[in-house]
């Protein structure tokens, strides 16, 4: 176990400075490049985080959603809220900044920052100059600049279309959102699509009439991408359909029980997230459970991780899913 004594023989400290400081003595005086000596000692030490209780770093939430955004995606949502609950658990002092506040308002004490939403490669440029010890989650379009922490939907999507083929369906269908490239201001196919394509070709089942996306992730657009499907298709839609978020699966299951097709007596579906909504729709939603708080608690940890050890190289870390068995695709002997 990481003692006081060692800390203070390893840092160069005195036992009393190094106990007054990691026990938030606020009387205590010592310089900022002394503070930062003694707490990233403790931590490579090994010592509990937990008992530290004076700031150990000040970083920055870059938040690059709109409040409308935010609320039409409760992913996003719930997100923001576990980092910075995660973030003040273990004593990191943290600033939420929004898009509209712009990269020059980060201000210049912070030591690192944790990157959530659509950020440009002029914008990524300008935060490894300003700050470069930086996470981004989710989307990072240079993941040589900083690190990268995300759901691995790609294995998701795998093994969604796995269950659909075991179950001998041949009409398999896909709803999603796009994603919005702010270099050049167009949407572009979601990774979650990607694979879908891919994946269906290799194995020689693709139909391109039954991919359906485009637009953002809401419950609208779930709903128009929907309408679109059973007006195009009518008798002829598939037997199973992968929809990229709970929260456009929200919106196709009203499509389909506005004309009663039946969820999932006519077709199955298997979404992604698990947010609080999916098991409170009719039918509940077979849904990918993405861990928020191992995302939160990751990015934190890898954060802190360049901080104490500074390295050239970038890390990505693919976060794994729990696949929650509900009503809208129901497991047989064949699938389990």
């Amino acid at each position: 176990m990481t003692t006081i004594k060692k800390i203070a023989e390893v840092s160069g400290f005195s036992q009393a400075t190094v106990s007054r400081l990691l026990k938030g003595d606020t009387s205590l005086s010592v310089s900022e490049q002394t503070r930062k000596t003694i707490i990233n000692t403790a931590l490579s030490l090994g010592y509990d985080r937990s008992k530290i209780k004076t700031t150990i770093e000040k970083i920055a939430l870059l938040f690059w959603m709109t409040n409308q955004e935010e609320l039409q995606d409760l992913y996003f949502h719930q997100l923001r809220l576990t980092i910075e609950k995660y973030a003040q658990e273990n004593n990191l002092d943290i600033l939420t900044i929004k898009h509209e506040d712009g990269i020059q308002s980060l201000p210049k004490n912070i030591s690192g920052f944790i990157g959530v939403g659509f950020f440009s490669k002029e914008e990524m440029r300008q935060l490894k100059i300003i700050c470069p010890n930086g996470v981004f989650l989710e989307m990072n379009s240079e993941p040589e600049m900083f690190d990268t922490v995300k759901p691995d939907t790609d294995r998701m999507t795998r093994h969604a279309i796995d269950l659909f083929l075991k179950k001998g369906y041949e009409k398999i269908g896909f709803i999603g959102g796009a994603y919005h490239n702010p270099d050049i201001n167009l949407d572009e196919i979601d990774s979650r699509e990607v694979t879908f394509r891919q994946y269906l070709t290799q194995k020689e089942k693709l139909k391109e009439k039954y991919v359906f996306s485009g637009g953002k992730f809401t419950v609208k657009q779930g709903y128009q991408l929907t309408k679109q499907m059973i007006e195009q298709l009518g008798d002829d839609l598939p037997e199973c359909i992968f929809v990229a978020s709970d929260t456009i699966a929200v919106g196709a299951l009203q499509a389909f029980n506005e004309v009663g097709i039946m969820i999932p007596d006519r077709l199955e579906l298997i979404s992604v997230n698990d947010n609080d909504i999916a098991k409170f729709v009719s039918p509940p939603l077979t849904t990918f459970r993405i861990d928020v708080e191992e995302l939160a608690r990751t990015s934190i940890d890898m954060l802190v991780d360049q901080l104490i050890y500074p390295r050239e190289i970038t890390k990505t870390v693919l976060v794994g899913a729990k696949l929650i068995e509900r009503k809208s695709f129901l497991f047989d002997e064949k699938t389990k």
